[in-house]
């Protein structure tokens, strides 16, 4: 697995809300309300987005847009001279609360719209042949479509000129960093000394070092904290494990080295930032399942000359923005045997973690 497939691991449909509109020439569909992340692809026709930004962008058959943030937005048909097929629109929407894949939609723009590359455009017609089907495990196979639509318009729009992809993502073709960037991804808990890591591309470690800091923008060491703590906010937010358990996971010899990078970087202690999440989901769980109701009425007021064939569902707010990480936080040059953590299994216990 790769850094790009780790960071979409946890992107999954699941009960994503689908919806394919036909909407007559010049009528528009509100789209987005609530969600982290929606997908739109004419199947027929196209029309103009609007997301409130002053920007009018257009979209038609054989493109994909991929919308951030939960801010509605709105699509509107632009039928051609003398047109009066009505345009189909096919929507996806995403729930994000992991902080993993939050690494990977932060670099994104508003929106990204991409003209589909040839191996995408059997899948948007399954996809269309299948929301017109009914049976067993009909939504399973709808998320695991979108999860496809999803990998291969991100794909497509960081290969574009205009697009600013995330440093490491450029890192990941250079032949010294990107074998390190698989290696720490691959196990994030090992104690990953720099001659290790510059020996997965069989460079001196100075040499190695240097490449690194200059393709990813941080050190090695840098790097793999801010990863092993990614990882176990995700970890306190969505499981059981006690602090001293996710400490082990990422890589970390005792809770306590493990809190204070997590504080340092994090602004509040593992226990904090899990409390304050969980409150935040059961708060939005709340608000949803009194707005639910009202908001599908309300869209469905904003439709007009449309006949949507789903209805759209508010989604959670994302975990991910009641913490940001801290990018003054103290930087190292180098993993020395002294500060690095400790793996969780028959690795020395006694190293104390890096960054802390």
């Amino acid at each position: 697995m790769d850094v790009f497939d780790e960071l979409l691991r946890n992107v999954r449909g699941n009960g994503s809300v689908f919806e394919q509109s036909a909407i007559a020439p010049m009528g528009s569909l509100v789209l987005g309300e609530s969600a982290s992340l929606t997908l739109c692809a004419p199947m027929r026709g196209g029309g103009v987005l609007d997301t409130g930004d002053g920007e009018l962008r257009r979209i038609g058959a054989g493109q994909t847009a991929i919308v951030c943030g939960p801010e509605p937005f709105t699509f509107t048909d632009t039928p051609g001279p003398g047109s009066t097929e009505p345009t189909v629109l096919m929507v996806g929407s995403y729930d994000v609360r992991a902080e993993v894949p939050q690494r990977l939609l932060r670099v994104l723009p508003r929106v990204a719209v991409v003209t589909d590359a040839e191996d995408c455009e059997p899948l948007r017609e399954y996809l269309q042949a299948q929301l017109t089907l009914s049976g067993p495990g009909r939504q399973i196979v709808l998320d695991r479509m979108l999860d496809w639509l999803l990998v291969c318009t991100l794909r497509e729009w960081f290969h574009r000129p205009e697009a600013e992809p995330p440093a490491w993502y450029r890192a990941l073709g250079d032949d010294v960093v990107g074998p390190a960037l698989a290696a720490l991804h691959a196990d994030p808990a090992r104690a990953w000394s720099t001659a290790e890591l510059a020996a997965t591309a069989g460079v001196a470690r100075t040499t190695f070092t240097t490449r690194f800091t200059a393709s990813v923008g941080q050190s090695p060491a840098a790097y793999l904290t801010e990863w092993r703590l990614t990882l176990a906010a995700d970890l306190l937010a969505h499981s059981e494990l006690t602090v001293a358990a996710i400490a082990r996971r990422v890589g970390y010899a005792d809770a306590f080295g493990f809190s204070s990078a997590f504080k340092r970087v994090r602004g509040m202690s593992p226990s904090a930032y899990r409390r304050t999440v969980l409150g935040d989901i059961a708060v939005t769980a709340t608000d949803y399942a009194r707005q639910a109701p009202a908001s599908a009425a309300a869209n469905a007021a904003k439709v007009r000359g449309s006949r949507p064939s789903a209805r759209r569902t508010p989604s959670a707010t994302t975990a991910s923005e009641l913490v940001r990480i801290d990018r003054n936080a103290p930087d190292q040059s180098s993993i020395s045997a002294s500060d690095r953590p400790s793996e969780t299994s028959s690795r020395s216990k006694s190293a104390t973690s890096t960054g802390t």
